[in-house]
């Protein structure tokens, strides 16, 4: 079955909506959680700006407090929070999700970033590049998923007297000294409800890929043809093979970026609309930030090609290397700067504008095409968008049958179909 997400609320990007600034981003966001579990969404998603002018004009919440406030709202629907491993330590980080975990009775996904922006908040310096990144993201993953596991099965349990019994020898250190941290452990909250939160990785560069295809069992990422889903399923499936992952793993995550209309003529009418509101002065800004944020384009004209010498290769530049790759690639193939700015609206990721049915349609055609398992759907604050999202998107797509009606179990990993992972009783390597 196809799985749903739809954004919490918790940033402008989330929703398009005009928001009272003397009212708190929580009230709109618990009506977007409650409608989101009314509909039977697996999942809410939080993303995370670090930057002011990133933002928008209603600010960028920290994620996990803001689920953390969900939780209590809601019951069965997961919760993502999207978190840096850049700027973050591990053991924080495994108490944060684990805490989580605790307080939502087994809700909790962490969707780990690597970090595009922000440094200059963090009092690291400079970026560091890609390679480093990831390189922290790695030793992070095996780091907090020791520290999960330093509590093994039975450590803590119930006794005849109705008190918590503590197995010490069943808790260990994990005695970690690696490249960028020394972690003794263990970990001081209890095992997880769901042993560990569910582990999806946003990222698609190279460097992404590979980090993706060890360890993550969602993998969140831009995908604007079919053609591109299909490329990136096959490497990272055969990649994570490899490593003698379980077949289907990981799971490919896609943001839905569609554009509804009751008829056909109103669809196109729509995306008329929406071309036209195009400000391409800003957007040659936006296509530059997709080119890595280094290119100036200001004096290029609209409907020629870029030149050769423009386009910065992939490994050169330091950010949102999937992104340069995406739109050096639609450059190289002829698009003029108009049309790669128009395309640079959805920054990347998959757009279609249609019918419910129409978009059903497509939403089927990658979904039977094996490269689509979780889809984000966002809107639904808003009355018409959640008229054709639920009764409209959904309701067809539960009429064919990719849809779940309901939901399966009480935990995340379970409403998605992961099983629980194994607790790993080895050292984590140093």
């Amino acid at each position: 079955m196809l799985k749903t997400v739809t954004g919490a609320g918790g940033t402008s990007e989330t929703y398009d909506l005009a928001i009272d600034p003397t009212r708190s981003t929580l009230d709109t966001a618990v009506r977007v959680a409650r409608l989101a579990e009314e509909a039977r969404f697996d999942a809410l998603f939080t993303a995370d700006l670090l930057r002011f002018d990133a933002q928008g004009a209603i600010g960028s919440q920290e994620p996990l407090v803001f689920v953390s406030a969900l939780s209590q709202v809601t019951s069965r629907i997961g919760l993502i929070a999207t978190v840096s491993s850049t700027f973050h330590d591990p053991f924080n980080l495994a108490r944060l999700f684990g805490t989580l975990d605790h307080v939502s009775n087994g809700r909790a996904a962490w969707n780990l970033v690597t970090s595009s922006i922000g440094e200059e908040n963090f009092g690291a310096g400079e970026l560091p590049s890609p390679e480093d990144r990831y390189a922290r993201a790695a030793e992070t993953l095996d780091v907090v998923n020791a520290l999960w596991d330093s509590w093994q099965p039975g450590a803590l349990t119930v006794g005849a007297d109705g008190k918590a019994v503590l197995r010490r020898d069943r808790v260990h250190p994990i005695h970690h000294s690696g490249r960028f941290f020394t972690v003794t452990g263990p970990l001081n909250i209890p095992p997880l409800p769901q042993r560990r939160p569910v582990q999806i990785q946003a990222g698609q560069s190279e460097a992404g890929r590979a980090l993706g295809a060890r360890y993550a069992e969602i993998v969140f990422t831009s995908l604007p043809t079919l053609d591109h889903a299909l490329d990136f399923t096959r490497k990272i499936r055969d990649q994570a093979g490899s490593l003698g992952r379980p077949d289907g793993l990981p799971l490919i995550f896609s943001s839905f970026h569609a554009t509804y209309g009751a008829s056909e003529e109103e669809v196109k009418r729509l995306v008329r609309e929406k071309r036209e509101s195009i400000d391409f002065e800003r957007g040659r800004l936006q296509l530059a930030d997709m080119l890595g944020g280094e290119v100036d384009l200001s004096d290029l004209p609209l409907d020629a090609r870029l030149p050769e010498n423009v386009l910065p290769e992939v490994t050169s530049v330091n950010r949102r290397r999937g992104r340069v790759d995406i739109f050096a690639g639609y450059a190289r193939q002829g698009y003029t700067l108009r049309e790669l700015i128009i395309a640079a609206q959805d920054t990347g990721h998959w757009a279609a504008a249609g019918t419910p049915e129409q978009l059903a349609d497509a939403v089927e055609e990658r979904f039977r095409a094996g490269v689509l398992d979780v889809i984000s759907l966002s809107g639904l604050a808003d009355p018409r968008q959640h008229d054709f999202i639920v009764n409209g998107l959904l309701h067809e797509l539960r009429k064919r049958k990719i849809v779940a009606t309901d939901y399966t179990g009480t935990t995340l990993r379970e409403n998605l179909g992961l099983e629980l992972p194994a607790c790993d009783t080895t050292p984590v390597r140093a």
